[in-house]
């Protein structure tokens, strides 16, 4: 190929001395290889060239396929491949857009071997969404240590574009076989706890419902908080309770999901669930005057596990109690209560009415047995 002229293209235009040698470097390693000169000037206008080789780690390889015909090379038909897409929150290309890598690819093989293996479509697309949304959250978790770690002051386009890349790719290497270990750990465990009796062999299915214990926690006055501390400070305190919620949630209990200021937490068994709520609680009180307290509902029944996610009127129940609760407190209502004997101390809160629940709820405030 011969040599682009990159000053003629306008692609140094401002820079001088090190940083107009750093970015003709860059340029000259990039066009090699392989990526073209209208995508360089696309880069360079919005300020990006130093994220094309990330790109290109993180992407697998250049753009070279359609989805319509990585549909018609694997043999699926193109709505399914981009219902999957969608439902794993991926970005849906034109149909004849050449921007798909051998990645998509890889993956539409994939989605083939699911369906030949009869599994149906509905539950496949569920599973997609459950694995987008767990994912994304884990990109934006790995980005911010690259960003934090890699970024330095005075770094020049090829240093941070060499150092991007090298990360990503560490990353990488590093993310996929954790992802499968835990994902393999946590399977069986759910695996274990799911009892098959005769009823359920003879329908073909493992049953609907199970009795669980819910437990909402939520950060109190963290949006008035919001208007009162910096954004990057009220993140920290968003990522603080994560890190509380995980360190809390030891099998039987888990970790179900974080909604903004607030952790849902479940378990099949209940005395580990108020423990665990306990325990949330007053780690936020130990992290002192500056980090908001946390109030707790738990509730228990019924409720259908799907997606990764629990529905059902438990779920209901704990939300609107942990509405209540006082902060600095767990309230539990009466199953709950009941669900664990004598290992919990127990003083009446009176009867409340909640929003979109019948019947007036009586609860009560959780503390630990007091030590002799």
């Amino acid at each position: 190929m011969p040599e682009i002229d990159f000053e003629a293209e306008g692609l140094l235009e401002g820079l001088e001395g090190d940083a107009r040698e750093a970015r003709l470097e860059l340029l000259r390693e990039l066009a090699a290889d392989g990526i073209e000169l209208e995508q360089l000037r696309q880069a360079v206008a919005a300020g990006r060239l130093a994220l094309l080789p990330v790109e290109r780690t993180l992407g697998g390889g250049p753009p070279k396929h359609t989805p319509r015909e990585i549909a018609e090379q694997v043999g699926i038909p193109l709505e399914s491949l981009q219902r999957l897409q969608r439902a794993l929150g991926v970005r849906i290309a034109d149909a004849d857009a050449r921007e798909l890598r051998d990645a998509d690819l890889e993956a539409a093989r994939r989605v083939r071997e699911f369906r030949e293996a009869g599994l149906p479509e509905e539950g496949m697309l569920q599973v997609a969404r459950t694995i987008g949304m767990a994912t994304a959250r884990i990109a934006q978790a790995n980005r911010e240590l690259i960003i934090s770690s890699v970024v330095r002051p005075g770094d020049d386009e090829r240093e941070l574009a060499r150092r991007l890349a090298a990360s990503a790719e560490a990353m990488l290497q590093l993310i996929g076989p954790t992802l499968a270990y835990s994902l393999q750990a946590h399977l069986l465990d759910q695996v274990r706890r799911d009892v098959i009796g005769q009823a359920d062999l003879a329908a073909g299915e493992l049953g609907g419902a199970s009795e669980v214990s819910v437990c909402f926690a939520d950060l109190v006055d963290f949006t008035k908080l919001g208007e009162e501390i910096a954004i990057e400070e009220l993140g920290q305190v968003a990522g603080r309770l994560e890190e509380m919620a995980a360190a809390v949630a030891e099998a039987p209990v888990q970790l179900v999901k974080l909604i903004g200021d607030a952790a849902m937490l479940v378990s099949e068994e209940p005395e580990p669930l108020l423990d665990a709520a306990l325990r949330l609680v007053e780690a936020a009180d130990q992290e002192g005057e500056q980090f908001p307290q946390l109030r707790a509902g738990v509730a228990r029944g019924p409720a259908l596990g799907q997606g990764g996610d629990y529905y059902g009127r438990p779920v209901n129940l704990a939300s609107r109690i942990t509405g209540v609760a006082r902060p600095g407190s767990v309230l539990a209502e009466a199953e709950a209560k009941e669900a664990v004997a004598n290992s919990f101390h127990f003083s009446v809160a009176g009867e409340r009415r909640l929003k979109g629940i019948d019947g007036r709820v009586e609860l009560f405030r959780v503390r630990r047995e007091p030590k002799d």
